[in-house]
């Protein structure tokens, strides 16, 4: 029997099964996925993330082809290079037909699936290679659960709703589900043509091939809800309405291509897998964080996607801004931990969500959003010029910053610091909020309230982004208050958090202003936020790239040797591929090239060992082993848009770049390329209304800078130190 563990705390997830052994295959359009086993079928197993979702529901759990009542050979799938399309090449199993004996790989199926709005598309073809006219039956299996996606995961409820009789048609069926909260669900399946016999579990097709004839057959699925009917047209029409939507998308993301295939192919991999997982909202795009566990808004994940796009992808972090300032707390609301001002943690709209039984519905139990909104807009000014943007969300703005100062500092020491608030809040608060991931050295748990130490260079950086908005205003009494209020913290923090015999930040403060005394990732993460005195930035580095932190296949969240260290854990001592993005364009901004060319090189290896290239939310942080890929973490979100956006960021930190659009400046400083490649190339790099290419090629130790085209009035400023030329 499989047995099932319990993964970090109650909203964590239940293990079923490895990542390693899933190789499911993965669709999504707006707020509808799908998780499918390689071989195009929906089969999970006990505790298992296979299904069709829509709106936290799963509304398939269950769809199986058979031919002449076996199960296809399974040849091959993929999901096409602009992940908008699965295909799935099978083969029929030995069978009788009409007395006869039919060898298997005689007639070909193909199967090909892909999402649209709330419907799911599939097509099936058959084709018959013999010389002999066969006959045989093909079935669809299928089945609805409606289960939440948080007893996907594995939470018991104390009851649910009342799944409804098939509604059975000719050529249609309706599986419908009566939420306790009051919201009727359907799954309604159609059939082009028309089948033999149809039920409420399966639909039947008599074929007859000719010798070298085809027959082919179309189902759609559309998730239904009360208010927001399934509207499924045909699949051609569907599928090219799909292929522009993904086109228009893409069109002002600035292309990069190098001298490396398999790194070109991570690049093309994370750059449709956020496509993917971008939704269209009233506000503008978001990056959904990742599927199956967080296909939802998240604050943090959206805001931290959208600083690593943003120099090649602005457009997310206007969307970003827009929505979390809409949906930004206004009222005290201890049961959602949220407070007036502060930023969105995530939004879910399942059933349990509805019904309050878990606190998701609209959360705030995050500490660092709200500093993480202001930092975004202050980098994304910068990054476009867009003040108008700027003073459509300043009141937003505004909020969040009295947010910092009254609640986020709940005693008055200067330091931001969290604490639950509701019975089902989370008990951490940070980006690691995994119930055991704050610690004292002898790992014991950090008590509440706790003042983590990113989170303190998050607020610095977020009041020197806000004072420049504010100077931007005209309001210049406040950008020199706030400047002085981050020259305040960082004297404090450092007075505070710097561990001299450790040679880095403590992790946190707990309760009792007493240091959790442990080397972690958070120490790296303030690297980039300007916090950290370019006197202990060297320490800092030193310790990030030591053998206990760096795994060879990055830094590890927690340090070999804590003592609550597990290389196999969720926030102890994993490498998480968004973490050690923001701590290598820290390093970048204290002149550590060598080191983000390391990082850089150790997720580009570990992409290259994993499915379809494509960087999971996080792996296990075993040391790196000759001839081996990274171990799996069994229940990582894949595809995650963190993770998919951290070569991105990656690769701005190699490059030292920079872009400022009021001065129309691409800076470039001291830009390096990793010993993979020799040459990388930027195209349409956009600015204000101008473009530029870019050309950088390695010549051993140096580094040559091109610029084949510009557009507009674009200044492209070279800083040029040792290895580098113009």
């Amino acid at each position: 029997m499989e047995e099932l563990i319990t993964v970090e705390d109650t909203y964590y997830i239940m293990v079923g099964s490895s990542l390693a052994e899933k190789q499911n295959r993965v669709l999504k359009h707006g707020e509808t996925f799908a998780v499918f086993d390689r071989q195009g079928s929906i089969r999970p197993f006990r505790i298992g993330d296979q299904g069709l979702y829509h709106g936290g529901t799963r509304f398939l759990s269950h769809l199986k082809l058979r031919i002449a009542d076996k199960k296809p050979l399974f040849l091959s799938s993929m999901v096409k290079e602009d992940n908008d399309l699965l295909v799935v090449d099978s083969a029929n199993p030995d069978f009788e037909s009409g007395g006869r004996a039919i060898k298997g790989d005689t007639i070909h199926i193909f199967q090909s699936c892909f999402i649209w709005r709330n419907c799911c598309y599939l097509r099936f073809r058959f084709e018959n290679f013999s010389l002999e006219t066969i006959g045989f039956p093909i079935s669809l299996e299928y089945f609805a659960d409606f289960s939440d996606i948080f007893e996907v995961r594995g939470k018991q409820r104390p009851a649910r709703g009342r799944i409804l009789t098939p509604a059975v048609g000719d050529r249609q069926v309706d599986l419908g589900y009566q939420g306790l909260d009051g919201i009727g669900r359907t799954t309604a399946i159609r059939f082009d043509p028309r089948p033999d016999t149809i039920s409420g579990e399966q639909s039947e097709y008599q074929l007859r091939l000719e010798p070298h004839g085809h027959q082919e057959f179309f189902v759609t699925i559309a998730c239904e809800t009360a208010g927001e009917p399934g509207v499924c047209i045909g699949y051609d029409e569907a599928f090219d309405s799909l292929g522009r939507a993904y086109r228009d998308m893409q069109d002002d993301f600035g292309h990069l291509e190098s001298s490396h295939p398999q790194f070109n192919s991570w690049l093309s991999r994370s750059s449709v897998d956020l496509f993917m997982m971008i939704t269209d909202t009233p506000q503008g795009m978001y990056p959904y964080a990742g599927i199956p566990w967080f296909s939802t808004v998240f604050g943090r994940d959206g805001i931290i996607t959208a600083l690593q796009m943003l120099w090649v992808y602005p457009r997310v972090a206007a969307g970003v801004l827009r929505f979390l300032a809409a949906n930004q707390a206004r009222d005290l609301m201890p049961e959602r931990d949220a407070e007036p001002g502060k930023i969105l943690h995530e939004t879910r709209r399942g059933e349990m969500a509805n019904l309050g039984e878990i606190p998701f519905g609209l959360y705030y139990g995050s500490v660092d959003s709200t500093p993480l909104f202001i930092l975004l807009a202050g980098r994304y000014y910068t990054r476009t010029g867009d003040v108008e943007l700027i003073k459509s969300i300043w009141h937003n703005l505004e909020a969040a910053l009295e947010w910092i100062d009254n609640y986020g500092d709940r005693d008055g020491d200067g330091f931001v610091e969290y604490a639950p608030k509701g019975t089902a809040s989370l008990s951490q608060q940070g980006w690691k909020d995994s119930d055991d991931s704050v610690s004292h050295s002898d790992g014991t748990l950090a008590s509440h309230p706790i003042a983590l130490c990113e989170v303190q260079g998050y607020v610095y950086a977020a009041k020197t982004e806000m004072a420049g908005l504010a100077r931007l205003l005209g309001k210049l009494k406040l950008a020199d208050r706030l400047l002085s209020d981050a020259e305040k913290l960082k004297d404090a923090f450092h007075a505070a958090f710097w561990q001299p015999d450790l040679g880095t930040y403590a992790l946190a403060l707990d309760g009792s202003k007493r240091p959790c005394r442990v080397r972690s990732s958070n120490a790296g993460q303030c690297l980039f936020t300007g916090i950290v005195s370019e006197a202990h930035a060297p320490s800092v580095v030193a310790s990030l790239m030591g053998g206990r932190m760096f795994s060879g296949w990055g830094v590890r969240t927690l340090a070999e040797g804590e003592a609550r260290y597990n290389p196999m854990s969720y926030h102890n001592g994993s490498v998480w591929p968004h973490d050690n993005a923001l701590i290598a364009l820290g390093m970048s901004l204290h002149g550590y090239r060598a080191e983000v060319n390391k990082i850089l090189e150790a997720l580009f290896t570990a992409s290259q060992f994993v499915d379809l290239h494509r960087l999971p939310e996080l792996y296990c942080g075993f040391i790196q082993r000759p001839g081996e890929g990274p171990t799996l973490y069994p229940v990582a979100c894949n595809p995650q848009s963190w993770a998919s956006a951290s070569v991105y960021m990656l690769l701005q930190s190699c490059l030292g770049l920079s872009l400022d659009a009021a001065l129309g400046q691409v800076r470039l400083e001291n830009p390096v390329l990793p010993s993979f490649l020799e040459e990388l190339r930027i195209r349409d790099l956009r600015l204000g209304a101008g473009s530029v290419d870019i050309i950088f090629r390695r010549h051993g130790q140096d580094i040559t800078v091109e610029i084949p085209r510009r557009t507009g009035r674009i200044e492209v400023i070279e800083t040029i130190g040792p290895g580098v030329t113009a």
